[in-house]
């Protein structure tokens, strides 16, 4: 399974991005998918996640009512529309998939190489 993230930049705060994410190589419409990310010196962490149908979503409390998460499994796309953007959004961004089938909307085995958004003050 190989994941391609795409759609960082750079974008004043208060402004807008969306993210992309190609799946190939796998079964895109069975797997839970979700997006993470890591600004410098920190660690990673979790930013949202959507089931398989689309029908269930989670997000970090820092991105709730900001950011949206979601799928096109027809062309095998991930997304995360990236709304009201502030400083502290800035990292790379990754998007993960759950080929387990555990369906736990946490738990990722696979991983893209990760897009980089800065957000300027």
């Amino acid at each position: 399974v190989q994941l391609q993230a795409c759609g960082g930049g750079l974008v004043q705060a208060g402004g807008s991005l969306r993210l992309s994410c190609a799946v190939s190589g796998g079964t895109f419409s069975s797997y839970d998918m979700g997006w993470f990310r890591q600004a410098p010196g920190k660690d990673r962490e979790f930013v949202a996640a959507i089931r398989w149908t689309g029908g269930r979503t989670n997000y970090a409390d820092s991105v709730k009512g900001r950011f949206i998460i979601s799928r096109d499994n027809a062309k095998n796309t991930l997304y995360l529309q990236m709304n009201s953007l502030k400083s502290e959004d800035t990292a790379v961004y990754y998007c993960a998939a759950d080929t387990s089938g555990r369906r736990t909307m946490r738990g990722f085995d696979y991983w893209g190489q990760g897009t980089k958004v800065t957000v300027s003050s």
